[in-house]
Formats: structure tokens, C-alpha cells, sequence
């Protein structure tokens, strides 16, 4: 028998969850990205809960208060991966339909690598599979637009900067598309909130890729979004991304949205992602 969650557990963590949605309706996950939580995601799901779709948007690891392990080993990706597993554990509900933005869409293409036996539709937003992305950094300007990412290895350093100076990471956020809204709620949650130390280490650990993850060909139905105004992510990394996906695989590009496609495009975004998962019978 369904029922609804507002969290979920695993090593000794406790993960926030926005369950929303009919609760017997086809179950749908999403996975936000850098530098936001689950609440950038309630465009979206309000409009997928409207059209009959339970939604589940967890706030990630370090994210979530109850969540923040110290070091960065704790942020390796098979951990993320390993949190999404016992989160749809805890629904009981799977194979579910996953959907990910930025990072969380790196998580969502791990998952359907590790485990597609719990993935039975996946949408990913602005972020490509991760090989499509290294190859786009020898073949594109990715690797320029990538900057900031080393700057993130630092240890400490990010953080201390940006809490003494707040109008850098606001001015950084304006300069990729980030609403005025947008960029107070990550001031507030990531911030103010204590959960920026944790968001870094992402970056931080993405060398831990396993390797298996970065080559194995998806075997689920992938449709994969990207839009014309994404400052962080090049286009030729949503070109390559057809090369490894061996299942149904569509490339939607939004034409004049920036990179925060679920903040700034949530309908044509909740379109692209019904389609995907009617497209497989049996929701």
C-alpha cells in the first residue's frame, strides 16, 4: 500500500524528501543539481503532479541537514548513487521514471548504469552522460567552461570566500541565467543554510567516478535535454551522448533558455518528460 514520505535513511543519514502528487500515480524521482535543492524542482513537479504524476525530490547528500557527512570520500559518486538506491527502496515503487538535473542528472546516468534494473525511464537536463561530457572536454570549449570546477578543488577556500562575499556567488549565478528569486533561495538553503561545504565536495570527489559508470552503455529509454543559452555545458557533449546510450534515445534542445531549464522552462520540460515516460506502455 502506497504512502507518502518525507524521508528516508541510509548508513546512518537522513535524507529530506518532497513527495507530492497522487499518491497511486506512475512514481517519478528527481535529483536537483549544484548549487540548489529540492525546492528548485517545484515548478516542475507541480506541473507533473497536475497531469497525474507522483513526484520525489529528495534533497541530496550534503544538501540535507540530516545528511552532511565530513570528507570528501563520503561524496564519491557510488554514495550518491547508493542513496537513490535506498531511496527507491524506501518507495517501493521501482523500476521508477528518474529525471536529473546538472549533477543530479550525472547521478540519475550512474544509477541507470549501475542499476537499471530500478530505472525505467531517464531524463536528463543540461549535463550528458559522463563519457559524452570528458570527450566534449578534447573536442569543444568545454574544458574552458569548466573552470570553475578546479577552482572548487581548493580546499576551503570556495567556502570562506563566498560567505565573506555573497555578491560574488550572486553576480557568478546572474552571469549563467539565475533568476533574482533563484539566486536568493541559494543564498538562504546552500548558504545561509550551512549545505555549501557539502555541495562543493561533489566536485571535489568527481574523480571517484567508477569506471563502470563512465563506460557502461544505458540500456533504458534516455531522452536527454539541453538548451542554447547553457554557459556551463557545450553542445557537442549533448551531441556525443547518442554514442552511449544503447536503448530509445531522443536529444531535445530548448532553444534561448539558460542552464536553469526547470526554473526557467518547467512546462516545456514537463512535456518532454510525460513523453518520455508514455513512450514506454504501462506507466
Amino acid at each position: 500500500m502506497s504512502i507518502r514520505i518525507t524521508s528516508f535513511t541510509r548508513s546512518g543519514l537522513e535524507f529530506d524528501v518532497v513527495d507530492s502528487g497522487p499518491i497511486d500515480g506512475p512514481v517519478i524521482v528527481a535529483l536537483h543539481g549544484f548549487p540548489q535543492t529540492a525546492t528548485s524542482l517545484t515548478p516542475l513537479t507541480v506541473l507533473l503532479n497536475a497531469r497525474g504524476y507522483r513526484t520525489i525530490a529528495p534533497d541530496q547528500r550534503g544538501y540535507s541537514p540530516g545528511a552532511r557527512p565530513r570528507g570528501v570520500r563520503a561524496y564519491r559518486v557510488s554514495e550518491l548513487v547508493g542513496d537513490v538506491v535506498a531511496l527507491v527502496d524506501a518507495i517501493g515503487r521501482g523500476p521508477v521514471n528518474l529525471v536529473g538535473h546538472d549533477w543530479g542528472a550525472m547521478v540519475a546516468w550512474s544509477m541507470a548504469a549501475a542499476r537499471p534494473d530500478l530505472v525505467r525511464t531517464l531524463v536528463t537536463i543540461s549535463v550528458p552522460h559522463p563519457s559524452a561530457y570528458v570527450r566534449s572536454l578534447v573536442s569543444s570549449d568545454q574544458l574552458v567552461r569548466s573552470y570553475y570546477m578546479a577552482l572548487f578543488q581548493i580546499p576551503g577556500l570556495p567556502e570562506r570566500l563566498l560567505r565573506a562575499r555573497p555578491a560574488v556567488l550572486d553576480g557568478l549565478l546572474a552571469k549563467t541565467g539565475m533568476s533574482e528569486d533563484s539566486i536568493a533561495r541559494v543564498r538562504s538553503e546552500i548558504v545561509d543554510g550551512g549545505a555549501l561545504t557539502g555541495a562543493l565536495n561533489w566536485y571535489r570527489a568527481m574523480l571517484s567516478l567508477a569506471p563502470n559508470m563512465v563506460s557502461a552503455p544505458i540500456e533504458v529509454p534516455v531522452t536527454h535535454v539541453w538548451s542554447t543559452g547553457d554557459t556551463a555545458l557545450s553542445r557537442r557533449g549533448a551531441e556525443l551522448t547518442e554514442r552511449h546510450v544503447a536503448g530509445d534515445y531522443r536529444l531535445a534542445v530548448i532553444e534561448g533558455a539558460s542552464h536553469w531549464i526547470p526554473d526557467e522552462r518547467p512546462a516545456e520540460l514537463a512535456e518532454l518528460i510525460i513523453d518520455r515516460v508514455e513512450s514506454v506502455p504501462g506507466r
